[in-house]
């Protein structure tokens, strides 16, 4: 609850499991397929822990002068000690609001409320709005960079309906800097877009003898 410490940027510890996880990222190629990194930006700084870590193990490589696009991080950013870290050849980031952490009272913080600490079912409310924004993006693979806290009360609105092993695996806590997949199915198809590798057929348009012969006779 130390505010200088609720907004901490990463440990030389948490480097070292940002580069593990980044190795794995890229040797079973999910780095190739992540097409989207959703990050939870936290509190006004810069560049919080959830962002280094986004920048880490989705970003570019080590950033080199002369290369004409911005770097994701800049040379010790946050008394890192870390090399600047390009966006050359890594998926857009997008910072978003909804999947922070427990909301705190602080000048900067425009969702806080006043006298009153984010209850965990207003956050696990919270994660449901962000699931739904995230269900209308067109992208398939993405990757969400967040904490703990906010994942667990955020699954744990689902797998009701399932056997109790499945519900506890979708609320089982979470290690520090691990990745796990999870499929979202819209039940509804209210926010089913169209597939971006469904081919038409019949360009250029013509007959399809015989077998619409066929369907004449």
């Amino acid at each position: 609850m130390l505010p200088e410490l609720f907004d901490a940027e990463l440990t030389p510890l948490g480097w070292q499991q940002v580069d593990n996880l980044r190795k794995h990222v890229r040797s079973s190629g999910l780095s190739r397929r992540i097409e989207l990194v959703v990050v939870s930006p936290l509190l006004s700084k810069s560049l919080s822990r959830t962002m280094q870590t986004a920048v880490g193990v989705f970003g570019g490589d080590g950033y080199e002068d002369g290369i004409d696009v911005p770097p994701l991080m800049a040379e010790n950013a946050g008394n890192s000690s870390r090399p600047a870290i390009s966006s050359l050849n890594s998926p857009p980031f997008v910072a978003m609001e909804l999947c922070r952490e427990h909301l705190i009272e602080s000048d900067d913080d425009t969702l806080w409320k006043l006298d009153v600490r984010e209850a965990n079912e207003d956050l696990g409310a919270r994660g449901l709005k962000f699931l739904n924004w995230l269900s209308t993006r067109k992208e398939t693979n993405i990757a969400v960079v967040t904490h703990s806290g906010f994942l667990i009360h955020t699954l744990a609105a689902f797998g009701d309906d399932c056997h109790p092993s499945v519900k506890n695996e979708i609320c089982r806590q979470f290690n520090n800097c691990e990745l796990r997949s999870v499929v979202i199915v819209d039940r509804s198809m209210i926010s089913s877009g169209s597939s971006t590798t469904d081919y038409p057929g019949k360009i250029p348009d013509g007959s399809d003898a015989p077998s619409e012969e066929a369907d004449k006779k």
